[in-house]
């Protein structure tokens, strides 16, 4: 018997796109349900994710799985057959996980106080941001992936961000300096597993200001 697997999603989450692209690399095959999270959310979303009620949510045989990373890290370990995604090395796979949950600590929420908040008035994220950036380009180094050779966890993890840098440029009028991981992104999305789901910079832009003018910053 074939797994039901559904995923509950919006496109230009970047969040949703991790689980996309993780999906992707183990060849599953799904349901895609796009939620209404500016208005409405569904009742099938508050009742599979009733603590969070956000997305992404997996529901693989009726069972739920919440939080991106998390499912990441489910669909690896369920779907074996394909590639790891993780490292098989216990410190390795430790190193990926703190390294992803440092980015959205780190570079995502620091990001977002930038894309949500008001022009000008944030100078202290904005360095922040740049130094969190040059940081995970020295963890990069000069390997093609996060993980080494092999594209994994941490570029999956990552990736789904790179094209709301120019948006981080663009509303917090600043100048992102990080070329090696520009070349990264570039790399990564070779890959049809990545270049099919990730958004476009100007879907990306346009989302922004529709958000940033509906909570009465611009």
């Amino acid at each position: 018997m074939e797994d039901e697997v559904v995923l509950l999603g919006f496109h230009l989450s970047m969040f949703e796109i991790r689980v996309r692209i993780a999906l992707a690399e183990k060849g599953v095959k799904y349901e895609y349900k796009e939620e209404d999270l500016v208005n409405t959310k569904s009742p099938l979303l508050l009742q599979m994710n009733p603590v969070h009620k956000k997305i992404p949510v997996l529901i693989h045989n009726g069972k739920p799985i919440c939080e991106s990373l998390i499912i990441v890290e489910y669909i690896d370990e369920v779907w074996k057959d394909q590639a790891p995604l993780l490292p098989t090395d216990p410190y390795q796979r430790a190193q990926a996980r703190f390294w992803a949950d440092f980015f959205d600590n780190k570079v995502h929420e620091v990001a977002k106080k930038i894309w949500t908040g008001k022009v000008d008035e944030h100078e202290k994220e904005k360095k922040e941001l740049v130094e969190n950036l040059k940081t995970l380009e020295e963890v990069l180094g000069d390997k093609p992936y996060f993980g080494g050779d092999t594209f994994g966890f941490l570029d999956i993890a990552f990736i789904p961000f790179y094209k709301w840098f120019s948006t981080y440029e663009a509303v917090g009028k600043m100048k992102l300096d990080c070329p090696k991981l520009i070349a990264w992104g570039k790399r990564c999305l070779e890959r049809q597993s990545v270049s099919k789901f990730v958004s476009d910079e100007k879907d990306v832009y346009e989302f922004v200001m529709m958000y940033r003018k509906k909570i009465g910053v611009d």
